[in-house]
């Protein structure tokens, strides 16, 4: 893949959950244009969260306006039925909940074979231990910070120990494993959570929600660095 992390210091993944969904290309573009290296795309079945988005006819739109890599959260029930079809749509990752999952290492192994980065999401419920015997097996960590399912949220302190001991485990490893954070990133989380080990770091309303998309991200981005 691909350039998300060719870059020094962490980097701010927008969320287009919020964004006008009736000028998606016209958003993609802005995003671009301010200086976004990839984008995270939410896609819930009001099963596994209460929530319900959108999926891959959506998914295949923003592929299509978008020339940067997308990296599609599924954040839904049996997600090893949908994992050919957002890897065929070009999804460079593709980010699975733990929770979700009776064999974490099958589902891991088959987006790989599909040519897509493999990463594991824990909820905030969820232990470190609960996903430590995979961490070999993934190519990613996404650290919830908070609830699945709805923008909008109030970080949760509690993600920084994890993010901080999922650090130390690849640290101690000597894994390459990429780590991530997503919820109620905002100016005054965002250096907590990158001082903590996150490099990418998802940011919803923190960026959709501004004014000046790019002013918002070189912000976003110059705390997350300015931070290790």
């Amino acid at each position: 893949m691909t350039s998300i992390l060719e870059s020094e210091g962490p980097v701010v993944l927008p969320a287009l959950l919020l964004c006008d969904f009736g000028h998606l290309a016209r958003e993609v573009d802005r995003l671009e244009e301010a200086g976004a290296q990839a984008l995270h795309l939410d896609i819930m079945d009001g099963r596994f969260v209460p929530q319900l988005t959108y999926g891959p006819v959506v998914v295949e739109a923003i592929r299509k306006a978008a020339g940067v890599p997308l990296e599609v959260h599924l954040m839904i029930e049996e997600p090893q039925q949908s994992l050919a079809d957002y890897a065929k749509l070009g999804a460079e990752i593709i980010t699975v909940h733990v929770e979700a999952l009776a064999d974490p290492v099958e589902v891991l192994e088959e987006i790989r074979s599909l040519g897509s980065r493999a990463h594991l999401a824990i909820s905030p419920g969820t232990p470190v231990a609960r996903i430590e015997p995979f961490l070999d097996d993934c190519d990613g960590v996404l650290v919830m910070s908070v609830e699945p399912g709805y923008g909008g949220q109030a970080f949760e302190p509690q993600a920084l120990d994890k993010l901080a001991r999922l650090a130390a485990i690849r640290r101690d490893r000597g894994s390459r494993f990429w780590l991530g954070v997503d919820g109620g990133i905002s100016t005054e989380t965002i250096a907590a959570a990158a001082a903590a080990g996150a490099e990418l770091i998802v940011a919803g309303s923190a960026v959709i929600r501004a004014a000046d998309y790019g002013r918002a991200i070189s912000e976003l981005e110059s705390l997350a660095r300015g931070a290790i």
